[in-house]
């Protein structure tokens, strides 16, 4: 029976301690815009990214490109050579992952024309050539590579990375 006098007491508290009802808020009105927008200023366009550039290799002579651009060679047997149609292909498909590192993409598929990167570099059959811009040599393959691969042997290079550390930052 205490038991019982106690859990009416204790509701009884409970419901005091609510107090009394409130009345809800009245309702708000959010006043709508009569007035035309406000013109927005047209945003500034972009900086233009660089753009891949791929030349026929008997069209640039090495000296054109010293301390200028890092030249990527491509040299086949042939243009429908297999290993060359692949290259050219894995080249076009991510083309700003190489601009933005000053590439020059040169072809030659034509060994009887003897262009002097042919010359100078003498590739047998399918031959992908990386060098840097003093014109040395800093990979060469006998395979396709991608442009991340060739990106990253680009990057490992001490000049890459003094380039780097002197280029501004972007914010």
């Amino acid at each position: 029976m205490v038991n019982k006098r106690w859990a009416i007491l204790a509701a009884a508290i409970a419901v005091a301690g609510m107090g009394a009802g409130t009345p809800p808020p009245p309702p708000v009105s959010i006043p709508r815009a009569t007035d035309p927008p406000a013109v927005v200023a047209e945003p500034e366009p972009a900086p233009a990214r660089p753009q891949l550039e791929i030349h026929a290799a008997a069209d640039v002579s090495p000296e054109e490109l010293l301390f200028n651009a890092r030249p990527v060679i491509v040299f086949a047997p042939s243009p429908d050579d297999p290993a060359f149609v692949t290259q050219i292909d894995l080249l076009r498909r991510d083309p700003q992952a190489l601009a933005q590192r000053d590439v020059v993409v040169l072809v030659d598929a034509d060994p009887a024309a003897q262009s002097a990167w042919r010359s100078r570099l003498r590739p047998v059959n399918f031959s992908l050539v990386v060098l840097d811009k003093q014109g040395m040599v800093i990979e060469r393959k006998p395979f396709p590579w991608t442009p991340r691969e060739i990106g990253r042997a680009i990057d490992k290079t001490p000049e890459a990375r003094s380039e780097r550390v002197r280029a501004p930052s972007d914010g």
